[in-house]
């Protein structure tokens, strides 16, 4: 799932750990690595569910001074075992600290928190404020859609008992308002077709051409172009505005993520992926094709795309192409822009995205970008 700045997000379950003697520690803590290596390049958030960590399932001491050694770098022991293990992963290695710019723990004890107050004064002021405690999943709801999560029912199950012990009754059942109508202006959240109604018959949304005609014009030797993010209430007022279709002058912002993040938030809310339902499966086969027919392959997944589909596709990554090549200076490769784009190009019809499906999607983005020329050359539709 995504959290409110539109940053992925990482769980960790405690009540998914398996006895210490079944569970083979020198994987898990590969594990972890290689989940938290799909998401270090860009912002990211880790959401780590305290409930049903024992005495039975936590990782040994010993094992914890094998993670230390593994990130170099010795940390006096935090609150809980597992807890601790994620914050050394996390925090230790320069690599996985730069870009987490939030830890929720859920259902934290008591002990957790003395220890934590005890420990504060020796970890940094900047890495304490990106930790906030949540007693109840509702509280994880201000920060981002939890309904997307795929948080494990012990961990339901245990709110609500919190729930009746603190309150007397059950959690209280969010009621979702129907939805409105969109405006004739919408932008956001509505379809390529009722945006081409609504802006007599153009193919390009507004929104995408302001914003790659302001990224090209400013911003394509950026650092970290689209890996940053920005203010929330700022990418909020510039949704409304767009909206209410007002204008929008990104020079007002002095903040050239702004309009990176707006151009990543418009293809992830559209109610359909850029690429279709349809491709889903067709794009996780293809790390299953052989290397020199995956540019292929790719052309023909992207010629049965609907045609506005295919010319929106062709305008974005004709755009990313050219970021790509500018990556000298603003360190933003294909790969690096895959990484960034695949998930906010395709996504399941049902649930979300697995961890084993990040890498055919990044690697089909990384190829429409890295082949852009070769693979959208032989079709053309009118009107694009």
């Amino acid at each position: 799932g995504d959290d409110n700045s539109g940053r992925k997000v990482i769980t960790f379950s405690c009540c998914r750990m398996p006895p210490s003697h079944q569970l083979n520690h020198t994987r898990l803590l590969e594990y972890l690595k290689y989940t938290l290596d799909q998401y270090v390049e860009n912002d990211y958030t880790v959401v780590y569910f305290h409930y049903g960590l024992k005495s039975l399932n936590k990782p040994s001491l010993k094992w914890l001074q094998t993670a230390y050694k593994e990130f170099d770098r010795n940390y006096s022991v935090l609150p809980s075992p597992a807890f601790n293990v994620f914050l050394t992963i996390s925090f230790s290695f320069p690599r996985y600290k730069k870009n987490l710019k939030a830890l929720y723990v859920v259902h934290p004890t008591n002990f957790i928190k003395i220890l934590w107050n005890i420990f504060k004064p020796l970890i940094s002021h900047k890495f304490g404020k990106k930790i906030t405690y949540l007693n109840y999943l509702a509280d994880l709801g201000q920060h981002l859609k939890y309904d997307q999560l795929n948080i494990p029912q012990e961990v339901i199950r245990h709110d609500e008992n919190l729930w009746r012990k603190q309150k007397g009754k059950l959690p209280p059942v969010v009621k979702v308002p129907p939805p409105r109508p969109p405006l004739p202006t919408q932008q956001f959240g509505v379809s390529l077709q009722y945006i081409k109604d609504k802006n007599k018959g153009e193919l390009i949304p507004p929104v995408m051409k302001e914003t790659v005609s302001y990224l090209k014009s400013k911003g394509l030797q950026v650092e970290g172009l689209f890996r940053r993010s920005a203010s929330i209430q700022t990418i909020k007022d510039v949704q409304k505005l767009y909206n209410q279709g007002k204008s929008v002058n990104f020079d007002d912002y002095h903040d050239i993520h702004v309009p990176a993040v707006i151009l990543k938030t418009f293809l992830r809310e559209l109610p359909q992926p850029l690429l279709t339902f349809d491709c889903y499966d067709h794009i996780l086969e293809i790390t299953s094709v052989e290397s020199c027919l995956r540019v292929t392959r790719c052309k023909q997944i992207i010629q049965g795309l609907p045609e506005h589909n295919y010319v929106v596709l062709k305008y974005l990554m004709c755009f990313l192409h050219m970021v790509s090549q500018e990556s000298i200076y603003n360190r933003m490769t294909a790969s690096s822009l895959a990484c960034v784009f695949g998930l906010n190009l395709i996504w399941p019809l049902k649930g979300t995205t697995s961890l084993n499906a990040l890498v055919p999607v990044n690697l089909f983005t990384e190829l429409l970008i890295d082949f852009y020329s070769n693979i959208f050359s032989s079709r053309t539709v009118p009107g694009e």
